[in-house]
């Protein structure tokens, strides 16, 4: 497969295509499924992207929808086929999240809220190994080697030579208090969250306890916006078994104006560093 074929992407751009086809053609996909005779929740997931579409179905699809151009069948036949293959993190195995880390690979820049733990991106070897070990006791050491090869290859975008991703994390106070692993991997985390927040494309802040009540308390959050124009923006909610994205413009534009919130009562970046410094005092010492 070839390193720039990002199959998550290949199936969302193919869906949003499909739409715009289907939505031109005058076509509701209930006249869909009764002309095709398949599922109206199957139209909408390939729609969505979030299911495998076939050669074949393209070519059903285009006919339907009174495409002559050969030239865009021939493109949305070449997306259909990207879209079967397999992205980099599935040669690590029954990897988790794998639409999370397809989109993350493929976008601009993200913006992320995390209330417990230091997020993946930012997390040292060791720190990353104890999460691991702490939050998944049911997987094999064999699995855990795989899932933190993945992590620390994810980490890859950050330091591209060219158009690196451009990160703003904004951490709850609770992600610097937790120790995960031991009070040294602790003080070596919080002095590489320091290094990588003087970054230009890295920007850190902390929200300390003492803001109270805010709109991150529901939990951890992730918007991820694409440099192609065609690429709607996505909220990516992650929980133990499964994943929830959201891509309506009124979701997207939600929680955006919730991460806002959260920037305008979070310390400053600089401010961050120092709060950082002063917190891996308490990690000084054995333990």
């Amino acid at each position: 497969m070839s390193a720039t074929v990002n199959p998550t992407v290949s199936r969302r751009r193919l869906g949003s295509e499909l739409r715009r086809l289907r939505e031109i053609s005058g076509m509701t996909t209930q006249q869909v499924t009764e002309r095709l005779l398949i599922s109206q929740p199957k139209i909408s997931l390939l729609e969505n992207g979030r299911r495998l579409i076939k050669p074949r179905d393209v070519l059903d699809l285009c006919a339907l929808y009174g495409v002559q151009d050969q030239r865009r069948v021939d493109h949305l036949m070449q997306l259909a086929r990207e879209s079967g293959q397999q992205g980099w993190w599935n040669s690590y195995g029954d990897i988790p999240h794998g639409a999370y880390i397809g989109l993350e690979a493929e976008a601009a820049a993200i913006r992320l809220y995390e209330p417990l733990v230091i997020p993946g991106l930012l997390q040292t070897p060791a720190y990353a190994r104890a999460v691991i070990a702490g939050t998944l006791p049911h997987v094999t050491p064999e699995q855990a080697a795989a899932r933190l090869q993945v992590r620390l290859r994810r980490q890859d975008r950050l330091g591209a030579p060219r158009n690196p991703l451009r990160l703003w994390a904004v951490l709850d106070e609770s992600a610097l208090r937790r120790v995960v692993g031991s009070r040294e991997v602790m003080r070596k985390q919080l002095d590489h969250l320091i290094h990588l927040g003087v970054q230009p494309h890295i920007t850190i802040q902390v929200l300390p306890h003492g803001v109270g009540a805010h709109p991150g308390v529901s939990g951890q959050f992730s918007l991820l916006e694409f440099a192609d124009a065609t690429d709607a923006s996505v909220v990516y909610l992650e929980r133990f078994t499964s994943d929830l994205y959201l891509e309506k413009r009124s979701d997207v534009r939600l929680y955006g104006d919730l991460y806002a919130h959260l920037q305008a009562q979070a310390l400053s970046p600089d401010s961050t560093r120092h709060f950082i410094d002063e917190v891996m005092k308490a990690y000084a010492g054995p333990g």
